[in-house]
């Protein structure tokens, strides 16, 4: 249940980008214009996400996970109405406010299902689902804006998304939090006690590991959103694709390798994690490190069929290291502040990667070129596998037994 919601927040959010050739050309748009699109969606997720994932740890998870569902599915169809780019930003930074409350949620109630033993797994095979509505989203837009025009694409993702919140309704349940970590350590379930945004920037402070990890996911978000925003755009201007076929090809390779590395790497890291306490952050570090050679060969290869086989390797290893973004956390985060984690890191992700990256992809393009723009950002992976790679090394081992002998006191 929880992927098909999380397939249609990634959707939703997706369209809008197969359709940046018509909106330049109805709305007479920039390309700095088209990145402030895509960044003013990451401001709002951004800045609003700690305070969602507060009030997540405070409230019935399922009712924040279908609030969501049913407030950026309402949003994304009334885009249908803009007719000024001032409309587009706001319709994009409302459909932001509606989302951050998904992840928060989802990934707090799926580790009250799953334990350290098989929390990367399901949070893997989880994380296909953004990959499988990334696709859906950048076909079906491009297809529908192709033939019917942009506005179609928003107003039936909303609906679709509005139609599926009414039928899960029935079967979400709520779990006990902290349910599966108590049960590792061979202690009754009990409720939780909440914890206030003040005591959470206090754990953060005392948490290197933690700091560590943010930082990454600043520098991998960065790169994936610069995929994401502009890859389509990317393929109709320097290979002369049609709009549904940049659409799709932007979207489909990189994202079937990202559903393949994945299940992977969620397997792999549960693995590593019964070996070593920082094992789940060693393959994000591994999966970052083995990315960037592609991250700088998508912009630089003059091939169509070197670029499609370059999506999907950067695709796979984006994969490994997604499926862990969260299992990753909750190894050092008590579960009753797990939604503000979340929420904490989406922020920090967002706003100091996603929002940042489409303006400044877009900035470098002009002043250069795409290619070149593109093809420097396998800088940031780099420097985000440092930063994993120093938290194993250095501070998990600590932080993650610190939080065990919390279980079992």
């Amino acid at each position: 249940m929880l992927w098909g919601i999380s397939f249609f927040n990634y959707a939703d959010r997706q369209a809008i980008f197969s359709v940046f050739p018509l909106l330049a050309k109805d709305l007479n748009l920039s390309p700095t214009q088209l990145g402030l699109l895509g960044s003013a969606f990451a401001w709002v997720y951004g800045l609003c996400a700690p305070f969602a994932g507060n009030i997540v740890d405070r409230i019935r998870r399922v009712t924040a996970i279908l609030g969501g569902l049913y407030a950026w599915s309402l949003i994304c169809a009334a885009t249908a109405l803009s007719i000024t780019f001032p409309h587009l930003v706001f319709f994009r930074a409302a459909e932001g406010l509606g989302e951050t409350f998904y992840y928060p949620a989802s990934m707090s109630l799926l580790s009250d299902y799953h334990g350290r033993k098989t929390r990367s797994r399901a949070m893997g095979l989880h994380q296909t689902s953004v990959y499988v509505g990334t696709i859906a989203g950048g076909f079906f837009a491009g297809f529908i804006g192709q033939y019917y025009g942009w506005r179609l694409s928003f107003v039936v993702f909303g609906g679709l998304g509005i139609l599926l919140g009414f039928i899960l309704a029935r079967f979400l349940r709520e779990p006990v939090r902290g349910a599966a970590d108590l049960a590792d350590a061979g202690a009754a379930p009990h409720a939780a006690a909440k914890m206030p945004l003040r005591d959470f920037l206090q754990v953060i402070g005392n948490t290197p590991t933690l700091m560590f990890l943010l930082g990454a996911f600043v520098c991998s978000n960065f790169v994936a959103m610069v995929m994401l925003t502009w890859m389509p755009k990317f393929l109709y201007d320097k290979f002369h694709l049609s709009l549904t076929m940049a659409g799709l090809t932007a979207t489909l390779f990189a994202q079937i390798g990202s559903m393949l590395g994945s299940p992977i790497g969620g397997w792999l890291a549960d693995r590593m994690r019964a070996r070593m306490a920082g094992g789940r952050m060693l393959v994000q570090a591994a999966a970052l490190l083995l990315g960037a050679p592609f991250v700088l060969l998508c912009g630089a290869t003059q091939e169509v069929p070197i670029l499609l086989l370059t999506l999907f390797a950067w695709g796979f290893f984006k994969g490994l290291y997604d499926a862990n973004i969260f299992a990753s956390a909750f190894d050092v985060v008590k579960p009753e502040a797990r939604g503000t984690a979340a929420g904490f890191m989406n922020m920090v992700g967002w706003l100091g990667g996603g929002g940042t990256a489409p303006i400044v992809i877009g900035y470098l393009s002009e002043k250069s070129s795409l290619s070149y723009a593109i093809s420097l950002t396998a800088i940031v992976y780099l420097a985000a596998a440092i930063l994993l790679a120093c938290a194993v090394r250095f501070t998990a081992k600590r932080d993650v037994e610190r939080l065990e002998q919390a279980f079992h006191g």
